[in-house]
């Protein structure tokens, strides 16, 4: 398998039909999650010659964390509905990639388990971990200490979900709780009649009431770099950079939530403009190939989060299925890189980009 295409086609093939589409869906009639795919299709690179070089580096380093190339493994949770080995497998992936893994709060293995795969590949690897604040800061704190002590380097903290979106697949397939034997790990014992752990429990602990007020009670609480992730308005990142949050993701949550917004790789050239380049811009949403990498890259992103490819590897193959995923996404990266003459990522630039 060759192409991330490839690999969602055997991934549907193995996976519950209602868990392909829980995976696979988005928010009501998914306009924004083909568009996150179809926006790069509209887009045209304009490669520079004469600038060649037999060896080109493709590592960042992203609020102190290292990472062999821009291309991270965005937070998705479920891992366990994929594959047995679940966030395990993905873990020891990422570590042998060298790239980031986000661990999404809502995994169906606890953090601490999943740091400990990790250092079984990579003594010191780059994990980051997704945060909704929840009503109960205190439990919200809980966890941030759990994290850290599993050795996180950053928080990422999803603003985007005041509610969830309406997923009409779920809907249709009455997928609202995970089957026996998973659980939500890091969300075990939130408080009476919650320590179980299901597709719905997540409903139950996202914070509508959440405000510029929450992120600066967790910027006190750590000491680790905060992002956040779910921005979509160019004054919401001017406003990033005000608080003083340490990074965004640019991202619409895979389509998942609010339906009709635009494709990420849309909105990033004015959000980076806002930026000005006071902190990181990351981007998720719609990653296939290398090349939409480097469009993302040449319009202003420090790095791409890529969730549905990382699943559909681990569905197709576990452990090994992720790491190809990852790998074919590095080779097909390095390849457009190559071509549009650049020797870093840094070396993208936005005139290298058309509509």
């Amino acid at each position: 398998m060759r192409t991330i295409a490839e690999f969602e086609a055997t991934a549907r093939e193995r996976l519950d039909p209602a868990h392909y589409d829980y995976f696979a869906g988005g928010a009501q009639d998914e306009i924004t999650l083909r568009e996150n795919e179809e926006a790069y299709k509209r887009l045209r690179l304009v490669p520079r010659v004469l600038r060649g070089s037999d060896k080109r580096d493709l590592s960042v380093d992203l609020l102190g964390t290292p990472s062999s190339m821009p291309i991270l493994v965005a937070p998705t949770a479920f891992h366990r509905l994929a594959h047995p080995d679940g966030e395990l497998a993905t873990a020891r992936a990422a570590a042998r990639a060298g790239t980031i893994m986000i661990v999404s709060m809502a995994s169906t293995t606890a953090i601490e388990d999943i740091a400990a795969a990790a250092r079984e590949v990579a003594p010191d690897p780059g994990l980051w971990f997704q945060l909704y604040l929840q009503p109960d800061l205190e439990f919200t704190e809980a966890i941030v200490r759990r994290a850290e002590n599993a050795g996180v380097k950053a928080f990422v903290v999803t603003v985007d979900s005041p509610v969830l979106g309406r997923r009409e697949r779920d809907d249709r397939n009455a997928f609202h709780d995970l089957p026996p034997g998973l659980a939500v790990e890091n969300l075990r014992n939130i408080g009476e009649n919650r320590s179980g752990g299901t597709a719905s429990h997540v409903r139950d602990i996202v914070m509508s009431a959440l405000n510029w007020d929450h992120i600066a009670w967790l910027r006190s609480k750590t000491r680790l770099p905060v992002l956040i992730k779910g921005l979509l308005h160019a004054e919401d990142a001017r406003l990033a950079v005000h608080h003083g949050v340490a990074g965004i993701v640019v991202s619409n949550h895979g389509g998942r939530q609010l339906d009709t917004v635009p494709a990420t790789i849309d909105v990033l050239p004015e959000i980076a403009a806002a930026v000005g380049g006071a902190l990181p811009v990351l981007l998720d949403g719609g990653i296939r190939r290398g090349t939409d990498v480097v469009k993302a890259l040449a319009l202003g992103a420090d790095a791409v989060g890529v969730g549905r490819p990382v699943v559909w590897g681990l569905a197709a193959g576990g452990r090994e299925g992720v790491s190809e995923v990852l790998e074919m996404l590095r080779a097909d990266f390095d390849q457009a890189l190559a071509l549009c003459g650049g020797r870093h990522p840094a070396d993208l630039t936005p005139d290298q980009v058309r509509r």
